[in-house]
């Protein structure tokens, strides 16, 4: 067994890491901090949405509020990491993944949020609806003002940290770089819960097989990014900008959950 020092720790009451380190906080740290916040990045109602217990009537909901909160933008908001980062290398990291997302250059073949609007299409969704300025659910208008704020004005680290490692990552984030760590389960497309309870046909999981295709490269760089190259006195305000992340996505998920119809009295977790 190998000592190690005691780990650092990070408030998450008001958004502001405990403690100050003029010097940055410990690489180590750090990731274990992220990592932390990752393996916190579940809620109460998916196992509703994943086990066919929303009513089909309802799940435009859903798919409107994820692709108007962060998925018709992405390549916005990775964007503004890219152009915000002064380090060449990290920069070629986030080109990658911008241009990917953005033009599906590198395997999907179409930019990925045109590939999102495939599983409305195929549940057979109006998609005008996903035309023009979608209205958000209250809570997803705060956490879309929050991305925004976190891409635009808080530094190239926090933008990175929030897009490459939020928005795109899971609870399995521990799996992507610790090879003995559980991985982000991939089952057969025929067991997609969209396939088994609401008959998407398998056709309509373009996206799903382009993230198949490129997250593991997209997981490895967005590590990588903030690991090697994000400034050591920026960490702690990447930490905290990512523990207000978890939040008000939790609260986000809520208001998804009640416009659904799922309620914990109705589906307690």
């Amino acid at each position: 067994m190998v000592d190690r020092a005691p780990r650092r720790h990070f408030g998450a009451g008001d958004g502001r890491p405990r403690g100050c380190y003029d010097r940055g906080v410990d690489r180590d740290d750090f990731r274990e901090a992220l990592l932390a916040v990752m393996e916190q990045k579940t809620h109460w109602a998916w196992p509703a949405f994943t086990g066919g217990r929303v009513a089909r009537a309802r799940l435009h909901v859903h798919f409107e509020q994820e692709y108007a909160t962060y998925v018709r933008d992405f390549p916005v908001l990775i964007g503004r990491a890219y152009v915000q980062c002064p380090v060449a290398a990290a920069r070629r990291e986030l080109a990658e993944n911008l241009y990917e997302e953005e033009t599906g250059g590198l395997a999907a073949g179409r930019p990925h949020p045109e590939l999102f609007l495939e599983y409305p299409r195929g549940l057979g969704m109006d998609l005008t609806r996903f035309a023009g300025e979608l209205a958000l659910l209250p809570a997803a208008r705060a956490w879309r003002d929050l991305l925004d704020r976190h891409t635009s004005a808080q530094g190239w680290a926090v933008a990175a940290a929030v897009t490459t490692i939020f928005l795109e990552g899971t609870a399995y984030e521990r799996g992507e770089l610790d090879p003995t760590a559980p991985r982000r389960p991939a089952p057969p497309l025929e067991q997609h819960p969209l396939v088994v309870h609401y008959q998407l046909p398998l056709a309509a999981l373009a996206l799903t097989r382009a993230h198949r295709q490129v997250e593991g490269g997209h997981r490895a760089a967005a590590w990588r990014v903030l690991l090697d190259h994000a400034p050591a006195g920026d960490r702690a305000a990447v930490v905290a900008a990512m523990q207000a992340q978890l939040g008000a996505w939790r609260a986000y998920r809520d208001d998804v959950a009640a416009a659904c119809g799922v309620t914990r009295d109705t589906f307690p977790a």
